[in-house]
């Protein structure tokens, strides 16, 4: 950040409290860097098989993710997993149970992942121009090696409660 949300005036990089963090040379405020908040699905289709989409915008291009986006203000998480699951991949979905908050000391975003079953019956399919491709996988064929986000892989091996087979 070049320049200060609240003045406009030039950030220096400073070190408050052990952690680099921009602050204002004009006002003094600091910016810290807080947590994105998204939400998403490991939606179960028939035959047990879970929803992927291949992404075809970046972070992970070409690679795959469970449905998911970020948490709009207004909105509860739980509704953005059920919107992001509509908006990505076509299916209504209702939320069956929880999966896990996951977070990276690398990553500026906490997913918070739920379980989903369908509402409405459908089939996957790519909605919104970020995927090229959206299916339903059987455990055993899971593309462990071309998942896109660490929260994807960790989320897919807590849903199944083990290690993931990759």
């Amino acid at each position: 950040m070049e320049y200060c949300r609240r003045c406009g005036g030039p950030v220096d990089t400073v070190t408050l409290l052990g952690k680099a963090r921009g602050r204002c040379g004009r006002c003094g405020h600091v910016e810290y860097r807080d947590l994105a908040v998204a939400a998403a699905t490991v939606t179960e289709v028939a035959g047990g098989r879970v929803v992927l989409a291949r992404r075809a915008i970046r972070p992970g291009f070409g690679q795959w993710v469970i449905p998911g986006g970020f948490v709009e203000a207004g909105e509860t998480v739980a509704a953005a997993a059920v919107r992001e699951t509509a908006e990505e991949v076509g299916l209504h979905v209702a939320l069956a149970g929880f999966v896990g908050v996951y977070s990276y000391p690398r990553s500026r975003v906490a997913v918070v992942v739920y379980h989903a079953v369908l509402a409405r019956p459908g089939e996957p399919a790519p909605q919104d121009g970020e995927s090229f491709e959206a299916r339903g996988f059987p455990r055993e064929e899971i593309p462990w090696d071309a998942l896109a986000f660490d929260s994807t892989r960790d989320a897919l091996r807590d849903f199944w409660g083990r290690p993931n087979p990759g």
